[in-house]
């Protein structure tokens, strides 16, 4: 088996024509790369507000979480196997509801997760709103948020799978919150995103869920 050309210096997404064993081999585990349809897209780092917005939402995804015994959360880099013979994707961050921990092993989710989260970059536009929202969709992905910080748009979209199987968009209420159908009692007020400073976990929480708060203290 040849080694494949990979550039790990390159400050550009690549594309690079391999199998999926060639690229369990030879793809570093701490790479943010995807393997699809036989070939792997190693990715350019993210840029710093990128990684703000993932590190934020996973901190309030992951505390309510683990407040109400709900599941796990994980960020990239991290394998979902959505089918054993489909694409290998790594989200920004995706939650496995406790009642499906055991897809999880020890090198990757086998199968769905239950809601993934991606933010949008100006490479990722294509890949996150048609590519991967119709890939999440036919595998089951329960619920597909989509962050999208680009200057103009600035927009959150949440998706629930329908009973038909197909995405139907969360909408807002009159306070402009949407809530997860996934993960009962977490919601999201876009705002939050935008705001700098963000809002602490801490008051994210007392707002969304403080009695589960107050009962930890």
């Amino acid at each position: 088996m040849t080694r494949p050309d990979i550039d790990i210096s390159s400050t550009t997404e690549q594309r690079i024509k391999m199998s999926y064993t060639e690229f369990l081999a030879y793809v570093d585990e701490d790479a943010h790369a995807e393997w699809v349809d036989g070939e792997a897209l190693i990715f350019m780092p993210p840029k710093t507000r990128h990684q703000l917005l993932v590190n934020f939402f996973q901190r309030i995804l992951a505390q309510y979480a683990e407040l109400v015994g709900a599941g796990v959360v994980i960020t990239a880099p991290f394998e979902m196997k959505l089918r054993p013979d489909g694409n290998s994707r790594e989200p920004d961050m995706l939650f496995v509801a406790t009642e499906h921990l055991a897809r999880l092993t020890d090198e990757r989710l086998a199968g769905p997760a239950d809601i993934v989260v991606e933010v949008v970059s100006p490479s990722s536009v294509q890949r996150d709103y048609a590519d991967k929202f119709l890939e999440y969709q036919q595998a089951g992905v329960r619920e597909y948020w989509i962050i999208d910080p680009r200057e103009g748009v600035q927009q959150v979209y949440g998706y629930a799978l329908a009973a038909e199987g197909h995405y139907q968009p969360i909408a807002a209420d009159a306070e402009g919150r949407s809530a997860s159908t996934v993960l009962t009692g977490f919601w999201l007020r876009p705002a939050w995103l935008w705001q700098e400073p963000a809002p602490t976990v801490f008051d994210v929480m007392m707002e969304m869920a403080p009695h589960a708060l107050r009962s930890t203290r």
